[in-house]
């Protein structure tokens, strides 16, 4: 079920860095018949991958089937995946949502409907997968149960995305422009994302409690064991709950929350059911295992850990757009969709570095430190055999190969070997303790680079003329398709103007006004050049004057009429320049410091030395 978890993360990742076009692909009701098209052939599909595995019970080996049903069910998951990606990016689904009431003030509106997509095509894959289940594994979980489970279970993961999304959009309601000028720079995003992180992470255990209808373990003996260990264990707790997952049939427990007033230890009744007390006690041991080894802690960390590096990520996937001539046929063959063909290498990006990072590294501390809560046990035991054999109950309940291991997850036999080995020599405890401390050290320094990146491709110098490099690049290829853009031109005299390339600045913004002789942008900013230019040899003073009065009277922003404040400064006309200077004074609004020192300036220049 945990798989559930890496799906919607996907789709997320997919809907999140999609950008539509400006021209969809089909009309609204063509749109919608073909995306009813493919819900129909997805669900015949899987109707009869599923119908044929039901079929072989009873002609093949447990394991066998076992393996067929694991390889179907992620296969068709994964198929679900690939379907919502087509209706999103093919049938360009978001076009159409963008167009219904309240969505364009409340986004998050839209991302729910897109989601139930998803739901839905993963909602037809559990009703196939049920009935092979139910004959296979014979769980005595209804259909309803298994389907509601599976989506209760997953959706809590979506919880963060939700109320983050939630509440920018209230912010961006709100007739307030503070709130809104602080999220529109990207420190404001940042701490407005690790602010509701640390929010959910704290109280949404509360919330996730409550959606998965759990009930408080009745009082009596079961639970005064359990609150007995847990006070010799030093473990506090809002409160042990009943986890309805699979209609409680599954052996299995778990512990969520980060501090006490929201921690909560839930536990299935199948688990009291066919666990002896002392199994009972080796299970919530582990479970206390997870809290005092700060297990729920560092979970929290990997993630804001990929988050710095999907940040990253972005950066290095637009350089290699630009950088790779190979992709630019393949950009061209969007046809002015280059935004959605750039948001699609982004969702691949995206959904890439995640598979990897959560299968392999997240999924490598998983699996440790799931081995560690095992191994908490002999803190408040002598003997890990409760545990063993509560294992092997698990094992034979669950009807799957106690070989079998998953991305998350040691397999049972692993575990048991590991536990057995530890009774013998605990030595072995302090070994994996040592190997996890040395992961994390390792894993620390490989964020602390990937940051370090990240903060130069962003705000670092080395980052600055990058990104002025990319941009001449894309403005060069723009160019070669339109040369005739005087708007191109004028932006890739900037682009050189930044680098201090003068002698290409001054020629790209002569283009510029050759194409369009009004073009004030560029009259003011070759105006500048020629007025103020670093290096002497490209100062012209007198044509400075010409060309900023052109643009001055072109448009009289108080940026403009500044630049010909300066052009008359250096020519050498400083009573003209206050004339000028002052009426960009009075033009500014906001922060008029730099124009009152300008003014200043050239008032000195009048009364001489």
């Amino acid at each position: 079920m945990f798989a559930n978890f890496i799906y919607l993360i996907i789709v997320l990742l997919i809907y999140t860095t999609y950008y539509p076009p400006d021209q969809p692909n089909f009309q609204g009701m063509d749109a919608a018949m073909l995306a009813l098209f493919l819900i129909t052939i997805f669900a015949t599909f899987t109707r009869i991958q599923f119908r044929s595995i039901e079929k072989r019970i009873g002609l093949e080996s447990f394991i066998q089937l076992d393996d067929r049903f694991s390889s179907a069910l992620n296969r068709h998951s994964i198929l679900a995946i690939g379907f919502f990606t087509c209706s999103i990016y093919g049938l360009n689904l978001t076009a159409f949502t963008a167009k219904l009431p309240f969505v364009s003030r409340f986004p998050t509106i839209e991302g729910l409907l897109c989601l139930s997509l998803f739901i839905l095509y993963m909602v037809i894959v559990w009703i196939c997968a049920w009935f092979p289940y139910d004959k296979l594994y014979r769980n005595r979980v209804s259909l309803s149960a298994y389907v509601s489970s599976q989506i209760s279970f997953s959706i809590p993961v979506l919880l963060p995305w939700l109320l983050i999304s939630c509440a920018s959009d209230i912010l961006q309601a709100l007739p307030f422009e503070s709130p809104k000028k602080l999220m529109a720079t990207p420190i404001g995003q940042i701490l407005f994302f690790f602010f509701y992180l640390s929010v959910i992470a704290l109280a949404g255990p509360a919330m996730i409690q409550k959606f998965w209808r759990c009930r408080p373990l009745e009082p009596g003996p079961v639970r005064q064991r359990i609150e007995n260990l847990s006070w010799r264990a030093g473990f506090t707790f809002a409160n042990i709950v009943y986890w309805p997952v699979l209609g409680g049939r599954m052996i299995t427990a778990g512990v969520m929350g980060l501090i006490k007033p929201f921690r909560y230890l839930l536990i299935t009744e199948a688990l009291l059911e066919f666990l002896s007390p002392e199994e009972v006690d080796a299970v919530v041991a582990h479970e206390i295992g997870h809290v005092h080894k700060k297990h729920l802690q560092f979970y929290l960390f990997f993630f804001a850990g990929y988050m710095l590096i999907s940040y990253t990520l972005f950066d290095v996937i637009l350089i290699a757009i630009l950088y790779i001539p190979q992709l630019y046929p393949l950009m061209e063959l969007m046809q002015g969709r280059q935004t959605t063909a750039t948001s699609a290498f982004f969702s691949l990006g995206a959904v890439v570095s995640f598979l990897i990072y959560f299968r392999y590294i997240f999924g490598y501390f998983m699996r440790n430190f799931e081995r560690q809560a095992d191994a908490f046990v002999f803190t408040l035991f002598d003997s890990s055999l409760p545990l063993i054999t509560t294992l092997k109950k698990i094992a034979t309940t669950s009807g799957q190969p106690a070989s079998k291991p998953n991305w998350h997850h040691y397999s049972i036999l692993e575990r048991i070997n590991f536990l057995q080995k530890c009774e013998v020599d605990r030595s072995w405890i302090t070994r994996h303790d040592r190997k996890i401390r040395w992961g994390i050290a390792i894993y620390l320094v490989g964020i602390l680079m990937i940051g370090a990146m990240g903060y130069t491709l962003n705000w670092g110098d080395a980052g600055k003329k990058l990104n002025a490099h990319l941009i001449e690049q894309v403005l060069l290829r723009e160019i070669e398709k339109n040369p005739d853009n005087p708007v191109a031109y004028n932006a890739l005299g900037d682009t050189y103007t930044f680098r201090k390339n003068f002698e290409m600045a001054q020629q790209a913004y002569m283009k510029a006004i050759l194409l369009q002789p009004d073009n004030f942008s560029a009259l003011n900013n070759l105006a500048w050049i020629l007025a103020t230019s670093e290096d002497e040899s490209f100062r012209d003073p007198r044509r400075a004057v010409l060309l900023a009065a052109r643009a001055a009277e072109l448009k009289p922003t108080p940026q403009i009429l500044d630049t010909f404040a300066e052009s008359l400064y250096r020519n050498g006309q400083p009573e003209e320049a206050i004339y000028i200077g002052e009426k960009a004074l009075l033009s500014a609004t906001g922060d008029r410091s730099y124009f009152e020192k300008q003014l200043n300036k050239f008032r000195k220049a009048l009364e001489g030395p």
